[in-house]
């Protein structure tokens, strides 16, 4: 039932500590709930926030995403993460995560939600692109640690 839902941004580490078995769906080489919680704050100190979805006290969700700035759109959102848990999956939840983004993004005033997604990810462009979503380019990446 959707009434059992509740958004809450994650603020301590006990609620970190609680999300990583989801977030660990999405990201499978995160090591441990300690170091996983550690990350999360670091990357708080740079404007990211965690939002998670809780169903009856259960976390089923998350969306990470952090305020940042370019020349491209000036002020905006972007997603680092959003996932739901895979027992969850077929109910919208992703959706809903979505939007409590762009109401956060609205009440910050700014235009712009931005994301990527991986090329090999097929079902995750059709979902943004369902979302009113737009591919706007492609996103490169150099890893620049040599081949051992």
């Amino acid at each position: 039932m959707d009434s059992d839902l509740e958004y809450q941004l994650i603020e301590s580490e006990a609620d970190c500590r609680e999300c990583f078995a989801v977030m660990r769906e999405l990201r499978p080489h995160l090591g441990d709930e300690q170091s996983f919680a550690e990350q999360v704050f670091r990357q708080g100190e740079q404007g990211y926030r965690l939002l998670a979805l809780r169903e009856r006290g259960w976390v089923i969700g998350l969306a990470g995403f952090r305020v940042t700035e370019n020349f491209l759109y000036g002020r905006f959102v972007y997603v680092d993460d959003l996932v739901v848990s895979a027992a969850q999956q077929r109910r919208e939840l992703g959706a809903g995560l979505l939007e409590a983004v762009r109401r956060h993004t609205r009440a910050l005033g700014y235009r712009y939600l931005v994301l990527d997604t991986g090329l090999h990810m097929p079902l995750a462009q059709r979902f943004y692109f369902r979302q009113g979503m737009l591919a706007k380019g492609m996103h490169f990446f150099q890893d620049l640690e040599p081949a051992v």
